[in-house]
């Protein structure tokens, strides 16, 4: 008997967002455990934000407390290395992702297989390590920590300011406002039908299990990817 179809998962995402990160690894995980084609779409967070007239939560008091209180938390549920930055307003909203981003994208098009490795190194160095995203030497670093060759990510690194690249972050971006994003993470789930399901957040992998037709067991922290 044939193996069931393999229905597909798109995550759209930034790694300046921690919520994201865990989403992200979460997904990883139920690759192995779901029948599930998982697909990584990196996009720009701020054209998200701009393009759905939302506000990052961090700018709001309260809310910003609460992140730094919830992240502990799940950092110890998902056993994921997670800290705050010392000054999260200058990594997220002053330094911004626009560079990581790109430099993700340049990957994606010519080396798909290569941004699952870069985008879990550059989610370490901002939000375990407390490291710079931005720079040109930072993405070097990154690459070089997620197995890159120096030459080969030279190379990526020289792709940022390309019309193609620019081209596909903003047709990630807008695609993902097109199914309704708001923020990161936004996943598009198959369902049954073929028909592509939207769900916000690191914290509806139960919601996206029964849109598969799956069964939510927990974090699967045993399968976590070595950091």
């Amino acid at each position: 008997m044939a193996s069931p179809t393999k229905r597909t998962v798109e995550l759209f995402y930034d790694v300046i967002s921690p919520y994201t990160w865990i989403a992200f690894e979460s997904l990883c995980r139920h690759r192995n455990v779901w029948n599930i084609d998982l697909k990584l779409k990196p996009f720009l967070l701020g054209g998200v934000m701009q393009g759905s007239d939302n506000k990052p939560p961090g700018m709001v008091p309260n809310k910003g407390m609460y992140m730094a209180r919830d992240l502990k938390r799940l950092a110890l549920h998902y056993q994921l290395p997670i800290k705050m930055p010392a000054n999260p307003v200058e990594a997220m909203f002053i330094k911004g992702s626009l560079s990581p981003m790109r430099f993700l994208t340049a990957i994606d098009l010519e080396q798909p297989n290569l941004v699952e490795n870069t985008s879990r190194s550059l989610w370490t160095r901002i939000w375990s390590m407390d490291q710079d995203i931005t720079e040109p030497a930072s993405l070097l670093e990154a690459a070089k920590a997620a197995g890159m060759t120096k030459e080969m990510a030279q190379h990526f690194l020289g792709q940022l300011k390309s019309q193609k690249v620019k081209d596909r972050l903003k047709q990630y971006t807008e695609e993902g406002l097109d199914h309704g994003a708001f923020g990161s993470p936004t996943i598009l789930v198959e369902d049954a039908n073929k028909k592509k399901q939207m769900v916000f957040g690191s914290d509806r992998m139960h919601i996206i299990a029964d849109i598969l037709g799956e069964k939510y067991e927990g974090p699967q922290n045993q399968l976590a990817a070595k950091l």
